[in-house]
């Protein structure tokens, strides 16, 4: 059969790659520690359960509008005016079966082949592929660690041209759970302002897992002056663990948000009805889960940082929010093996640790952060303790080529 090019375009993503090496391991009878997970290992609260069982006994089992239910718009109304002191109209609100989806509609509706959309690194590894696959050329913009992995506004002017039709900003990020300040979107402000042609696409799915004592700020608030070039995405996979349950939204113009659901009606017409009943329910509904929740999480950073940074060769920065670690192991890099592999790359050390010591982690030139491994701690204590345990064995099993 003779596939599309776009097709040759992408890969696969990593992650879920990742996932099913960790998969077929465990169906060999191998204990894994799998840190790539990339979804809560909490369940749906119960009042979120209980709303879908409640919808499919009422019969809410047919076609919603494309767009969702009048309930889920008025949520995610609610939810932006709560946090954000947003007001949006049903006009300016999209809702797709994840936040994925979502995203991937978005730049579908308004890339033409040799556009051009300024990816930060380290990125979620779904955005240069996507970008790709809607004949787009993502223009990687390297992030140091020194910067905080965030966009600086001098990278961001000189990654501008003419052909630029989005900035992505995800924050808090995957794979490294940094955050933008009021103040560092300020700055990136001042220089979209200076060009209108570009609109700002914000990943905010991991802003309620979040560590500050304020809320995570977000750009739609921050610069009203941007608000119809900016399309704040979101769900209630990360933040309520529904991630199976694939709801996402997206807020923005009413021109884009109107293309989006005109591709939606030609797709999949419109997210499951059980799905958005069970949303709206955990948008309106207590947020205790959440503030519990959170508390484990930054429990498990806590200590996991401390384990990661005590074990020679490795160091990592403690993230704003999300569950994940962006370890740096640049200094295993060069070094052998005990059977006397050299390790080349990040890529090469993760399978090392898999190998020897059967902990799954991912490369992180997966995120365009080449010298790096990520770990989610959205699993137990008791198995982040013994990974990181594993983690430091196969560090001090490398030793230094002789000269």
């Amino acid at each position: 059969m003779k596939t599309a090019q776009r097709l040759h375009r992408i890969k696969p993503s990593p992650s879920t790659a990742a996932a099913q090496r960790v998969r077929e391991l465990k169906s060999q009878g191998l204990t894994i520690l799998d840190l790539t997970v990339g979804e809560p290992d909490f369940d749906t609260p119960d009042h979120v359960k209980a709303a879908a069982i409640k919808a499919i006994e009422a019969g809410e089992t047919k076609y919603t509008p494309v767009n969702g239910t009048s309930a889920l718009r008025a949520a995610i109304a609610g939810k932006l005016r709560e946090r954000h002191g947003l007001d949006v109209t049903d006009a300016h609100i999209t809702v797709g079966g994840g936040a994925k989806q979502v995203i991937f509609l978005a730049l579908m509706a308004t890339l033409d082949e040799g556009d051009e959309v300024i990816v930060p690194a380290p990125y979620w590894v779904s955005y240069p592929d996507m970008v790709r696959a809607n004949d787009g050329t993502p223009v990687i913009v390297d992030c140091p660690e020194t910067d905080g992995f965030k966009l600086t506004p001098e990278r961001l002017t000189a990654a501008i041209t003419g052909r630029t039709r989005w900035v992505v900003l995800n924050t808090p990020g995957n794979p490294t759970g940094s955050a933008y300040t009021t103040a560092e979107l300020h700055a990136l402000a001042q220089v979209l302002l200076a060009h209108p042609h570009v609109r700002v696409l914000t990943d905010e799915i991991y802003d309620e897992i979040w560590y500050g004592d304020e809320d995570t700020p977000s750009l739609a608030a921050a610069e009203p002056r941007l608000a119809d070039r900016v399309f704040l995405t979101n769900g209630v996979s990360k933040t309520y663990a529904m991630t199976g349950w694939r709801i996402g939204y997206g807020v923005g113009p009413a021109d884009l948000v109107t293309a989006i659901n005109t591709l939606q009606s030609q797709t999949s017409s419109c997210p499951s009805s059980i799905s958005q009943a069970a949303a709206a329910a955990a948008l309106t509904g207590p947020q205790d889960f959440v503030r519990d929740t959170v508390r484990v999480y930054r429990e498990r950073r806590d200590a996991t940082v401390k384990l990661i940074n005590d074990v020679p060769r490795l160091s990592c920065t403690v993230p704003d929010g999300g569950f994940y670690l962006l370890v740096n192991c640049r200094a295993a890099i060069g070094l052998l093996t005990p059977e006397g592999r050299l390790i080349e790359d990040d890529e090469d050390f993760a399978r090392h640790l898999l190998d020897s010591r059967q902990v799954a982690v991912i490369h992180g030139a997966a995120y365009g952060a080449p010298g790096y491994f990520r770990i989610s701690f959205a699993t137990s204590a008791e198995v982040l303790a013994e990974a990181c345990t594993r983690i430091a064995a196969a560090c001090a099993a490398l030793s230094e080529r002789s000269s």
